[in-house]
């Protein structure tokens, strides 16, 4: 299991190696589509007590680093 930010993680026998939060069975993804379908973090702590605030943090910074790479699109080559 490999640790990104101290919070995300990202092991291949959990989540089909989706980053998830400390381990556990909730992926990054899915606090993000909650966060952006207008949940407060406040909501999502409800619905996932197991979680704490910083872990809802640490998804946001997750996705940002993410954004801060360059990314290069490229036309699909016919087979």
């Amino acid at each position: 299991m490999e640790y990104i930010a101290e919070r995300i993680t990202i092991d291949p026998d959990l989540c089909n190696g989706k980053p998830t939060i400390r381990g556990k069975r909730i992926a990054v993804q899915t606090i993000l589509e909650f966060l952006g379908a207008g949940e407060s973090a406040e909501e999502i702590l409800y619905q996932y007590p197991s979680l704490e605030p910083d872990d809802i943090t640490a998804c946001v910074r997750f996705a940002a680093e993410l954004m801060n790479r360059h990314y290069t699109i490229r036309p699909l080559q016919a087979a």
